[in-house]
């Protein structure tokens, strides 16, 4: 099946690979569902089905002038779950994409889903406001929405720099990988890179950690500038109880592409 349709008709791209218990990833901005290209070898190799999708407005899903708040991308996830009659199914959901897992079992619930897996997430609260002192200025994010309308393709190619932890001494990905990151990039809708900015900036999921009644591994670089560890990783091990928290000493947000053998190592350890 390559695509499935949301409640409001918008279409995703899906793909759907393996058998075995399923196992759905959920991607990061500004990228695509191929941004598990490791993970999804590694997790088909160890037995599993695996699940990609797009999330509306970027990769080859449909493209909408508008949607782009977390009710509606939970909804769309569930879209995917319910359309494949997935039971049991374990998300992993990758920076932006933890906000889909806090937001689904806070709206859906917690029936179908076997686990959760937060790597890099924006969960819970970036924002920073007089609950949050510790989160990231308003200004960033208005100067990432200044900086994607000026020139979206210059912000992409300095925004991987520092998504992968890319300095003038040391890189720990390869420029096939910068050049990789850009292209699924750029196959976003401009509108939905802005938007985006404010749905994982601006979110509080707070109010959903209580919905995490299932098993869940929190996993996060100590180095991450792009999601800071305190204010996001940090916070969520501290309200989700039960979580088991692995914090990368060092690594940066991109860690899907960093460190993938250990990440691969722990995500199939935890979800067997």
């Amino acid at each position: 099946m390559a695509f499935i349709e949301a409640k409001d008709g918008t279409q995703l791209h899906v793909k759907d690979m393996g058998k075995g218990r399923p196992v759905v990833l959920i991607h990061g901005w500004p990228l695509t569902g191929d941004m598990f290209e490791y993970q999804t070898l590694a997790l088909l190799g160890a037995g599993f089905r695996v699940i990609t999708y797009d999330r509306r407005g970027f990769g080859q899903s449909g493209h909408p002038a508008d949607g782009y708040n977390y009710d509606v991308f939970a909804d769309d996830l569930a879209s995917v779950i319910e359309s494949l009659d997935l039971q049991s199914v374990s998300l992993v959901g990758f920076s932006m994409g933890g906000g889909e897992i806090a937001r689904y079992l806070s709206r859906h619930g917690a029936d179908r889903i076997s686990k959760a897996v937060l790597v890099a997430s924006v969960a819970p609260y970036l924002f920073k406001d007089e609950s949050n002192p510790d989160g990231v200025d308003a200004s960033v994010f208005e100067g990432m929405k200044k900086d994607i309308r000026e020139d979206r393709f210059a912000f992409l190619q300095s925004f991987a720099k520092t998504f992968y932890g890319v300095g003038l001494v040391t890189s720990p990905v390869s420029q096939g990988i910068l050049d990789w990151s850009f292209v699924l990039g750029v196959m976003a809708s401009p509108k939905a890179t802005i938007d985006c900015v404010d749905a994982f900036g601006k979110t509080d999921f707070r109010p959903d950690l209580a919905a995490f009644t299932i098993p869940t591994l929190i996993i996060h670089g100590t180095s991450d500038k792009t999601v800071p560890i305190e204010t996001s990783g940090r916070a969520a091990a501290k309200g989700i109880p039960g979580a088991k928290f692995i914090e990368y000493d060092g690594e940066p947000h991109g860690l899907f592409a960093t460190v993938p053998d250990r990440l691969n190592q722990d995500l199939i350890e935890f979800l067997a």
